[in-house]
């Protein structure tokens, strides 16, 4: 029996490079998880309740207005704005609520840019809409790589923790 011999082919061989992180990304313990968003959205739902409490209802009382909670009800609608106005303000001009600046989180464009009116209008009016009447989709942050929401991931942003922004120099 004669043994054949093995020749060597040319295969081309390809090199293991790891996934760079894209441009504007922030290394992972930056990103703000979802119990300490929850948290935070806490709070800023007893903020909300309180000032539709101050300024929405004393004027039904007093006008002996029906306070009918449904969104299609007039004292709905108003409670209802009142808590998107809320999101919409804060974000735009301080890049946090009162509960993110409690847990020193905020919200960041990944693109290295101020956040826009539309991205503010669509993340914190539109997207606050649907998912303070779908709650589900809130978990979302729980299970994505950069901790973002549906809200997040549709306009390039993340909540990130204040304290290593400050510590990055990029950020200053």
């Amino acid at each position: 029996m004669e043994q054949e011999t093995l020749h060597q082919t040319e295969r081309p061989v390809f090199k293991y490079e790891p996934p760079k992180e894209e441009q504007g990304g922030f290394p992972t313990q930056y990103y703000a998880g979802f119990w300490i968003r929850f948290m935070a959205y806490l709070v800023d739902l007893l903020v909300t309740t309180a000032i539709s409490g101050i300024l929405i209802s004393p004027v039904f009382r007093l006008a002996d207005w029906n306070m009918d909670g449904s969104f299609f009800a007039m004292y709905g609608a108003l409670v209802m704005l009142t808590f998107l106005a809320y999101f919409i303000v804060m974000t735009k001009f301080w890049s946090q609520t009162l509960g993110k600046m409690i847990f020193g989180i905020r919200v960041v464009s990944l693109k290295k840019e101020a956040l826009t009116w539309g991205t503010v209008l669509f993340r914190e009016g539109a997207l606050r809409f649907v998912t303070s009447v779908v709650w589900g989709l809130y978990v979302v942050c729980a299970f994505t790589p950069k901790k973002q929401g549906i809200a997040d991931l549709l306009e390039n942003t993340a909540v990130v923790h204040e304290g290593y922004l400050k510590l990055d120099k990029e950020w200053h």
